[in-house]
């Protein structure tokens, strides 16, 4: 309801219209403004009456002006993250997105078209299709979340309508499965370069024993960083992942999991006082990792693709399928699929005898990888000779590679 109150001031009278909005008998909204003529006054009282009773236009007055999808990203990281910590990954998309000209829109007024130019651009400057559809899923997160902890009219269809669009369009598509694993030449060479490296006395991650209880252990980075020695039981050869990997409930989710005999000696091995068995950054492994990767002139291999290695060399041994996932921990047998390449002519042949006893029996499996070292390595004394002459093998080493390329 709205009304007009003459004002007397030392320029003349003005005329200031008064906007009163209630529901069930309270108050709801209001708001004013004041113009020189009562004309005025009355036309504006009356368009605004009628731009309010659209729901959304309601919404943006009474929280006080137009919202931003970048306001809403800062209130859902405020509200939420130390509520249920996340990972790295998901606060970098969504300062990404905070940041991002994208941030500036109306979400109560965003559209598939304005969805789907914002993908088109992502994938014209660079990003790929999986990156590109992470955008409208941490999107839409997002405004699920403000519809209901803000009582928003957000409208999510558009955001479903605009993933159907470029999904069909190919503009976005899920990640790809690396296949990459390791040849056997190239672990002999990042050995060599661990062996050489790991004997400097500035090195604090043993790089050597690390990349091999990698491929022993099928462990990640951060896993590996994580174990701890109250954790195992000798009797079982078994350890504890805590906060393992999962797509909701990380938190909490501690998962034993069965070393390999290889993997049970390296931690053996291992006489470093503390709580954890590799007390690194994880983070650091991996830039150790790339930087020996790129000295070698080794392309597109990454620490985590050692996890690959390490089941698909659990499958040549002959493990089956619910073996191999006590030991990489993987929830879903047909995330495994993909490491065992069966083929009709490699399944076993089951016989059944007239005495009734079953034979199994197996194709021979033909290991070609490259064997892990012993647990337990001599190191030089770390002396000055011994230092000069590291530096000169890996002076020589990149030389060499430089060289070839």
């Amino acid at each position: 309801m709205a009304t007009i109150v003459t004002r007397k001031g030392e320029s003349g009278p003005s005329f200031q219209a008064r906007l009163r909005l209630t529901r069930n008998g309270e108050l709801i909204h209001k708001e004013s403004k004041t113009f020189s003529t009562k004309a005025a006054a009355k036309l504006w009282a009356q368009a605004r009456e009628v731009e309010l009773q659209d729901p959304k236009a309601l919404t943006i007055a009474i929280s006080g002006g137009t919202r931003t999808l970048a306001a809403l990203i800062r209130w859902y990281i405020e509200t939420f993250e130390t509520i249920s910590p996340w990972q790295r990954s998901k606060q970098s998309a969504l300062e990404f997105l905070e940041r991002h000209p994208i941030g500036q829109l109306d979400p109560l007024t965003v559209t598939a078209d304005l969805l789907i130019n914002h993908i088109r651009n992502r994938r014209l400057n660079g990003a790929g299709p999986s990156t590109a559809a992470n955008d409208l899923v941490w999107i839409r997160i997002v405004l699920d979340a403000a519809k209901v902890g803000q009582q928003l009219p957000i409208p999510l269809d558009v955001v479903d309508e605009a993933h159907e669009y470029c999904l069909k369009h190919r503009l976005i598509a899920r990640s790809n499965r690396r296949q990459r694993r390791p040849t056997n030449e190239e672990l002999e060479r990042l050995d060599g370069y661990f062996q050489i490296r790991d004997r400097h006395k500035c090195t604090v991650v043993p790089m050597r024993r690390v990349m091999w209880f990698g491929i022993t252990s099928t462990r990640r980075e951060a896993e590996i960083c994580r174990l701890e020695h109250a954790d195992n039981e000798p009797s079982g050869q078994t350890g504890l992942v805590r906060d393992a990997k999962h797509p909701r409930e990380k938190l909490g989710n501690h998962l034993r999991f069965k070393y390999t005999p290889e993997g049970w000696g390296i931690v053996q091995a291992v006489q470093l006082p503390g709580r954890y068995i590799f007390p690194y950054n994880p983070n650091t492994v991996s830039d150790a990792f790339t930087t020996a990767c790129r000295i070698l002139g080794i392309e597109d291999l990454h620490f985590h693709d050692l996890r690959h290695e390490a089941i698909s060399r659990l499958f040549e041994l002959g493990y089956d399928i619910h073996e191999v996932a006590l030991f990489s921990l993987h929830s879903s047998w047909d995330d495994l699929k993909r490491y065992t390449q069966l083929r009709p002519e490699n399944l076993r042949q089951v016989i059944r005898k007239p005495s009734g006893e079953v034979e199994v029996i197996s194709p021979p499996i033909r290991i070609t990888t490259y064997p892990c070292p012993p647990a337990a390595e001599l190191i030089p004394p770390n002396t000055r000779a011994s230092r000069a002459r590291i530096f000169r093998q890996l002076e020589a080493m990149e030389q060499r590679v430089q060289v070839t390329q």
